[in-house]
C-alpha cells in the first residue's frame, strides 16, 4: 500500500474550512488517515493569529477618529 505523507497544506485547508464551518462529510471521513496532529495544531494557531489580527485591524479602523 502506497500511503502519502500528510501534507501541511491539506491540514491548513482542513482547519480553515473547519473555522468557517463548511466541511463535507467525505472530508471528515478521510481526515484520520490524511492529517498529521502537529500540522493541525500549527495550522490552528496560525488561523487564530490571523483571525485575531483581522479583528484588531477592523477595530482600529472603526474606532479611529
Amino acid at each position: 500500500m502506497n500511503e502519502r505523507k500528510p501534507s501541511f497544506l491539506y491540514s491548513l485547508k482542513a482547519v480553515l474550512w473547519s473555522f468557517v464551518g463548511l466541511r463535507r462529510k467525505s472530508d471528515f471521513e478521510q481526515d484520520p488517515g490524511k492529517l498529521n496532529p502537529i500540522h493541525v495544531i500549527v495550522a490552528g494557531l496560525l488561523g487564530v493569529a490571523v483571525f485575531i489580527g483581522i479583528l484588531i485591524v477592523i477595530v482600529k479602523i472603526v474606532v479611529s477618529p
